[in-house]
């Protein structure tokens, strides 16, 4: 067994083991951080099969914006912050775990790339993967990109004009009739005679 494969099954076990923690956890902000080390070892493996674009924008896309979307939900439930507060030690091992592991699948990764730049199979290598994904997109593929392109667009003008139709039951105010309103006709003065108290 050669040191990519070792890795690869070290990364398949990690993310075996960080997707189950996902599920089982009870803990949603513990839940999050597993999730954020699977999809790092995921990038990691897709990292080692020459996919380099792939794990790049899992980590800025699923990393970067689904999870902090996730905490966001997540601290949008009814949590009790002094609880959160009174056991935030409790976090530093699962936070710190993460971290250690997240780091050492940084470290395998770069050994196992020069490893396998050394090797005298990498010397052919053509361009990169990003330069060969644009060409199928943008040449090959061109006019199913677009035709997936156009019914995201519809996807969305269909979602815009849902949300805004008229419903008789909602209630909604007209600034300009609101700014044409006179003090005469929303405030009358009364003038009453004083009474006299009795004493």
């Amino acid at each position: 067994m050669t040191f990519q494969t070792g890795i690869f099954y070290l990364f398949a076990a990690i993310l075996v083991f960080a997707a189950l923690r996902v599920v089982s956890v009870r803990n949603p902000v513990h839940a999050a951080l597993w999730l954020v080390l699977s999809f790092f070892t995921s990038a990691g493996i897709w990292l080692m099969l020459g996919a380099e674009f792939l794990a790049i924008v899992l980590v800025l896309v699923y990393v970067g914006a689904v999870m902090v979307l996730f905490l966001f939900v997540i601290m949008m439930l009814d949590v009790n912050f002094d609880e959160l507060r009174r056991h935030f030690r409790s976090y530093l091992p699962v936070g710190a775990a993460v971290g250690a592991l997240v780091l050492l699948e940084m470290v395998l990764v770069i050994l196992a790339g020069a490893s396998a730049a050394g090797s005298p199979s990498s010397a052919a290598a053509p361009a990169s993967n990003t330069g060969a994904l644009g060409r199928l997109l943008y040449v090959d593929y061109v006019y199913p990109f677009e035709l997936a392109a156009v019914l995201l667009l519809v996807a969305i003008v269909a979602a815009i004009a849902l949300t805004h139709r008229k419903r008789r039951e909602t209630k909604s105010q007209d600034p300009g009739e609101q700014v044409k309103v006179r003090r005469e006709d929303r405030v009358r003065l009364i003038r009453m005679p004083a009474e006299k108290r009795e004493g």
